[in-house]
This record gives C-alpha cells, structure tokens and sequence, in this order.
C-alpha cells in the first residue's frame, strides 16, 4: 500500500505541526492562494515535502483535488487527505495499511478524530440520511474515546479521511462546485454508490483544532455553505417530487436555524442559513458570492 497525504491550506498558523506530525510520510502540501508569506516558509522548513501553489483559493474540494491528482501520478495506490489543523496520532500510515489489508473492499477509510486534548472525540463514525437530508450527530462526540473496532460508516470526515485510486477511478474526485463543506459526505455517497465500503479506523488517529481555515467558532462561513450544499446533495442523489423537496429543504434549513441559535453570534448564524438556502434553491454553488 503506497500512502500519499495531502494537506490543503489557505493560512500557514498551523500547517507546520500537520507536516511535522507526517515525518516519514510521502506529503503534498496544497498552498490554496495564501498570502501570509507561509508557503515560503514551509518551504524552508520541509524541503521534502512536494508544495503546490494555487494562485487562488479554490476552496477544500479543488485544494484537495490538486493533490489527489499529483499523488496519483505519483503513484499512490490511496491518498490521506488531512486537515492543515490537524495532527496525526503516531502510526497512522500502518493502522491505514492495516485497515486496507483487512477490508479489500473499502473504497474510503475514516480516521478517528480526537480533540486537541487527544482524548475526546470529535468523530468516530456519522450517519446520513438522503432521504430526510440529515446527518445525524457524529458518532461518540463529545464524550471519552471509547472506540475500538473496525466497521463500516455512512460517512467518512474530511478533516482526515484516506481514499483509494480504485474509489476514484470509479466515483471521482471531490466536487469543486460545493467549494467548502457536504464534499465528504458526498464524496462518502458516491463511493458506496460505486460499490465500496466507507470503513471507520479507530487506530488512525488525528487531533483536529476544527474550523481554523474558515475563521474559528465565531465564523458563520460554515452554516452559509453547510445548508446550502447539504440542499444540493441531497438533491442530487436522492431527486424527490416538487412538495416533497420543499419539505426537505424545509427539514435542512429548519435543522440549521436551530445550530444556528446556540452559534456566538446568534443573527449572522441566522442569515448565514436562510441565504445558503437561497441559493441552493436558485443553483448558486462554488465560491461563496461577497454581495
């Protein structure tokens, strides 16, 4: 199993922990239009790592995609796609190893995502539901780690998540029109469409700062593209009638507008939601519009 890990990063704050954490590792580092002087820098500092430079951002999906790409030609048999603020536990690569010996059939690989305290989980496995267009809360949030098995999941977390040549020979790249946020689950739905498995790796482990790239817990970037793109997912692969996809939509905005008001800034959260649906329901995808 020959292992390429890709990060992808528009601010260099934390990208050098992710790359010293990968020492050993054949990495690519996606440099997604930064402009904070970082990717000079790391490339000082990590001579060995390959650095791509975008000229723009162009967002997780096509920041990722660059990478996957040269991984690929590289000759990656599977590709790691990691978080810029995220660390990996010790052993990653071998538990992903392990993980793909034992399951042939896995198209896509779960790690196990921790905290920066390292002891309490962020994901250990996640559910959705096309139909409802819901994805129900991350399995074991919150709580100790106390997950210890390899099984399969709906969905794998983006913030480090390994996939195989063969899953994207048959499913394709992440979509670069949804730009940030939904591209996992998405990525998740098509690949059990192709006919593979999504398998959770309780020995692959990362801590995960969450949300660093789209400014922190007081940003509302998530909630704008989070309903948006769920609406077009869901859309896209489970095609309802007319009154039925109102409902669902209905469902996705009505699930945010509630997340939306326990968020520290209550009435941006807010509107963030209703103008994500906005679009969603006139096809607006890629890069957030500044209107």
């Amino acid at each position: 199993m020959v292992v390429a890990v890709v990060l992808n990063w528009n601010r260099g704050d934390d990208t050098a922990a992710a790359l010293a954490s990968l020492a050993g590792i054949e990495t690519i580092c996606v440099d997604n239009g930064s402009t904070d002087g970082s990717a000079d820098e790391l490339a000082v500092r990590f001579p060995q790592v390959e650095l791509i430079r975008n000229d723009s951002n162009l967002g997780f999906a096509g920041g990722n995609n660059a990478g996957i790409r040269c991984a690929l030609e590289r000759g990656a048999d599977w590709v790691l796609l990691m978080n810029n603020d995220a660390v990996a536990g010790e052993g990653l690569a071998a538990a992903l190893e392990r993980a793909a010996t034992a399951r042939p059939d896995a198209g896509l690989l779960a790690c196990k995502v921790l905290f920066e305290d390292g002891a309490t989980v962020m994901y250990a496995g996640a559910s959705f539901r096309p139909l409802l267009g819901y994805s129900g809360r991350r399995v074991g949030f919150g709580g100790p780690d106390r997950f210890h098995e390899l099984h399969d999941v709906d969905r794998a977390d983006g913030a480090a998540m390994a996939i195989s040549r063969a899953a994207i020979d048959r499913a394709g790249l992440l979509d670069e029109t949804l730009f940030l946020y939904v591209e996992d689950v998405d990525l998740s739905l098509r690949v059990r469409a192709a006919g593979f498995a999504v398998v959770f790796v309780p020995d692959a482990m990362v801590r995960h700062k969450g949300s660093a790239s789209t400014g922190g817990s007081a940003s509302t970037t998530n909630m704008y593209y989070s309903t948006r793109n769920t609406i077009a997912v869901v859309e896209r692969q489970r095609p309802l009638p007319p009154g039925l996809r109102a409902l669902r939509r209905g469902i996705v905005v009505a699930t945010h507008l509630a997340q939306a008001a326990t968020h520290p800034a209550r009435g941006a959260a807010s509107r963030a939601v209703i103008e994500g649906w906005r679009d969603a329901r006139a096809g607006r995808l890629g890069q957030r519009s500044s209107r």
